[in-house]
């Protein structure tokens, strides 16, 4: 049976995602320790972490480093921690959570909302022009992605 993950990544649930490429997905944690928490997940299922190729892991490191810098340029908070548990979800993936304090920017008021400033602040590239309704991935040059956002253009 495919985890809630692989559900998601597959389009049969929804999820918010801010982040997609041919090797992970990244979307924000329905059950968030704060504002702004996001799962990196690798689209293959694996189980444990540790079982990952080493370019799989480095792959979602790297793309959790992306969303952490898009976190604290929007939140400011003091710090963006970075876990992996493993404990809930049999299927590997990293958490990328804002501190919570005092300083930390509470403007974005919905879970739409924080999807789509951390979609817009990872410089994630248009999903609806990547990822057609088929789920297939259809790769864009960079050049080729208009600058403007509009929000409707990666509503999950």
């Amino acid at each position: 049976m495919s985890s809630i993950f692989t559900r998601i990544i597959n389009g049969e649930i929804p999820g918010r995602i801010v982040w997609r490429d041919m090797v992970c997905v990244a979307m924000v944690d329905i059950r968030p320790l704060n504002r702004g928490h996001v799962l990196v997940i690798p689209i293959e299922e694996v189980d444990r972490w540790t079982d990952l190729s080493a370019d799989t892991a480095s792959h979602c490191m790297t793309v959790a480093r992306t969303i952490g810098r898009a976190q604290q340029e929007l939140f400011a908070p003091l710090r963006v921690g970075l876990m992996i548990a493993g404990f809930e979800v049999p299927h590997a993936h990293l958490h990328v959570v804002p501190s919570i304090n005092d300083e930390i920017n509470l403007s974005p008021k919905s879970p739409d909302e924080v999807s789509n400033l951390l979609t817009i602040a990872a410089g994630t590239p248009l999903l609806s022009k990547r990822f057609p309704a088929d789920n297939t991935f259809n790769p864009v040059a960079v050049a080729e992605i208009p600058n403007e956002f509009s929000p409707e253009c990666c509503a999950v």
